[in-house]
């Protein structure tokens, strides 16, 4: 049998910060109750990726080693939208024609919103 991803892993100070921003910028909920260092949040609408929610004790590297891209219809609503729900701009020089935008959740972690 293939290897499959089974949890994208999100390392976080704050579990229930993130759970709350994560659920409602993906239209996520927990699987079951959270734990207070860990939560596995999946699609509200059906089968998807599920994006767990660890504790962690150290911070970030200014750059990360991964990230999520997120695609968009429609990016300029969306990036408006998880900024208003908590997430923060993170200020860059972007190449010309780069079709992301570099948004960071309520803990700093970067993940990109992309022009689909």
């Amino acid at each position: 049998m293939p290897l499959e991803i089974g949890s994208i892993v999100w390392g976080v100070h704050d579990v229930p910060r993130a759970i709350k921003f994560w659920c409602e910028a993906l239209n996520y909920q927990p699987l079951r109750e959270p734990e207070n260092d860990w939560a596995i949040l999946v699609p509200v609408d059906g089968p998807g990726p599920q994006l767990a929610i660890d504790l962690i004790t150290f911070d970030t590297q200014p750059r990360q080693r991964h990230h999520l891209d997120l695609y968009a219809k429609d990016q300029g609503a969306e990036v408006e939208r998880l900024l208003g729900i908590g997430a923060s701009k993170v200020e860059r020089e972007y190449p010309v024609g780069a079709d992301y935008v570099v948004l960071a959740d309520p803990d700093g972690n970067r993940f990109c919103v992309v022009q689909k």
